[in-house]
């Protein structure tokens, strides 16, 4: 397991991040795990409502630099600026269950997040490991506050069930982050003698974690290992010096990595279930500072861990079983068993990923995993079956892996290993919906998809009823919202309601040149007023050249960002962008007239024609 923690003081994202991770290093290839803890993220107004709709650029830059070595986002978490994601390699996923995540501020009294805990829990081969990156208040005096915040991150922070239901209460846990414990006593200028003359063992005695180690009850049993790098807090930005402004401010070690395991003399959990599996041991292979990355004050810290369990459930709770290669749409079948006591949903899938895939929602395809005699064949350990269509079917040469999609768990319960899929290309002749949803691609490269973690289900239906994190869409007035065309065009949601459209979808309006020059249209809508001027059902629209009269009745009079529920992927467009490429045709007379997004084009009497 590797843990690394870096506070990134709102800075942007380097190019490369390998070396951070020990990507490149033969003898930490097989890592099983990473945990990445930040600190600091750029949470400014601007940067939330951004990140409030599509990933964040630290988590995109970690997935990217990991999903080539086949490392999946198992679990992320976010409080403001602090940030917590957890990968593994694929073949792991089957044994990582009981994921939860939770949050503590602790700043301003606890009404703040730029201050306090984020935290991944899950089971590991049947044993109970949480991850905890936390950042502590700052400055040298801030001690005793410091004690109390962690003190009140462990009570607060509960995840359910009835093993493990405290931080304190796992097999083993991992407390890692921006501490920003100090060194007291010593002179700024015999600090830095130290650390120019490596004679860092001189400090040891003076850091303030260290003391209280060893004087504090809530950090009893919390080991780390010797501090053999230079203190990582305060750098010059750019570089590789220590503060050199007017605050001058002593170096410390602010960043640090600390584990505990569950003392063994624990009798029996709740429920009478002992939450201990034997014996865990754990040893420290690395404990580093990385002073190639300079983008902020802070020098990132790397531990890597070697774990060892006595014992280790490996039995997947859902076995795949497809062929070595599917060259015919026909050999698209998969057959697969779920083990006894596995808890099946309706809302189970299995997803058709890509060899590097990045999260469990990063598929190509799915199928929902309803079997008609799923209930039978889970009763009586039979393989149930389904098959993918071939429409669903990727075309031409690659590696791919099926993964089965558990619901009520939130992770995947069983995958398979890489197999061939070897599919003729479509021909030039291909259907204009195949054409059309290709172009919609290549348009729409700028437009990234939510990654939405903590959502349960993939359905859309489930999705309106998912309560948003982001702020309310009401503010922004001046806004049309309209779905991407990635949405319009292949949507890759696995819910069927997918292929009709949202219910709370606003129409694409167009205002043809041919309409805008169109007077005394035969068909008038059933809703039309006599005398608009009079009515006070009409909003204003202005552009540059002049008024348009819209019915508050009218689609595009509905289509307020209040009336919508989020979307995964929008585009914002200005009303006086949407409309003021059809201002200049419009002559005088027009301005009284009700602009009608369903009014046909040419005048047409065509209710088919003048739809939208």
């Amino acid at each position: 397991i590797t843990v690394v923690t870096w506070n990134v003081g709102t800075a942007m994202p380097p190019n490369d991040v390998t070396s951070l991770l020990h990507l490149n290093t033969g003898e930490t290839n097989d890592a099983d795990m990473i945990a990445i803890g930040l600190q600091e993220v750029n949470s400014k107004i601007n940067k939330r409502l951004k990140d409030a709709f599509f990933t964040d650029q630290w988590s995109e830059l970690f997935m990217d630099v990991l999903s080539p070595f086949h490392f999946i986002l198992v679990s992320t978490v976010r409080m403001q600026g602090v940030i917590l994601l957890v990968f593994a390699k694929y073949y792991h996923l089957p044994f990582l269950q009981d994921i939860q995540t939770d949050c503590t501020r602790t700043g301003l009294g606890g009404y703040w997040g730029n201050k306090g805990g984020v935290s991944v829990r899950l089971s590991i081969f049947g044993h109970m490991i949480c991850f905890l990156n936390c950042h502590l208040p700052a400055h040298l005096e801030k001690a005793e506050q410091r004690k109390e915040d962690f003190a009140t991150i462990l009570h607060m922070q509960q995840f359910e069930g009835r093993v493990a239901s405290g931080i304190l209460d796992h097999d083993l846990v991992f407390w890692f982050g921006d501490l920003n414990f100090r060194i007291e006593s010593l002179d700024i200028r015999f600090v830095k003698y130290a650390i120019d003359n490596n004679i860092l063992s001189q400090l040891w005695e003076k850091d303030q974690l260290n003391i209280a180690k060893s004087s504090w009850p809530v950090l009893s049993g919390f080991q780390e290992g010797p501090l053999n790098f230079p203190p990582t807090f305060k750098f010059d930005v750019g570089t590789n010096k220590y503060d050199s402004s007017a605050k001058k401010r002593k170096p410390a070690w602010t960043d640090r990595i600390l584990w505990k395991i569950k003392s063994p003399s624990i009798g029996l959990g709740a429920g009478g279930r002992r939450p201990s599996r034997g014996v865990l041991a754990v040893s420290q292979l690395c404990y580093c500072s990385h002073m190639e990355y300079t983008v902020s004050d802070h020098k990132p810290v790397a531990a890597i861990f070697a774990v060892q369990f006595a014992s280790k459930a490996d039995k997947p709770l859902v076995e795949i079983y497809v062929a070595d290669e599917w060259s015919r749409p026909e050999q698209a079948v998969v057959r697969y068993k779920m083990a006894a006591g596995f808890h099946r949903s309706s809302w189970d899938w299995i997803g058709l990923y890509r060899v590097g895939f990045r999260h469990p929602k990063d598929y190509v395809s799915y199928v929902w995993a309803r079997s008609d005699e799923g209930e039978r064949c889970l009763e009586k350990q039979l393989c149930a079956q389904v098959m993918f269509s071939e429409e669903a079917l990727p075309k031409g040469k690659g590696e791919y892996i099926l993964g089965y999609y558990s619901n009520t768990s939130s992770s995947i319960a069983g995958v398979t290993e890489p197999f061939q899929i070897s599919l003729p290309r479509s021909e030039e002749g291909s259907s204009p919906t195949d054409s059309s949803g290709s172009s919609s691609e290549e348009e729409d490269d700028s437009t990234l998809v939510l990654l939405a973690p903590k959502s349960r289900s993939p359905s859309p239906g489930k999705m309106k009823r998912h309560r948003s994190r982001s702020p309310s869409l009401a503010k922004f007035q001046g806004l049309i919202l309209r779905p991407s065309s990635r949405d319009r065009g292949t949507s890759r949601s696995p819910s069927p309601q997918s292929r009709r459209g949202l219910p709370g979808d606003i129409p694409t309006i167009h205002l043809p040149q041919e309409e805008l020059g169109c007077r005394g249209g035969k068909a008038k809508e059933p809703w039309a007023a006599d005398n608009p001027e009079g009515s006070s059902f009409y909003q204003t629209v202005r552009d540059q050249g002049g008024p348009w009269r819209i019915s508050a009745d009218n689609p595009l009079a509905r289509a307020d960002p209040r009336n919508l529920g989020l979307l995964p992927a929008l585009r914002l467009e200005m009303i006086d962008q949407a409309l003021g490429l059809r201002r200049e045709s419009a002559d005088q007379g027009y301005l009284g007239r009700r602009m009608s997004p369903t009014s046909p084009p040419g005048c047409s009497t065509s209710p088919k024609e003048g739809s939208s």
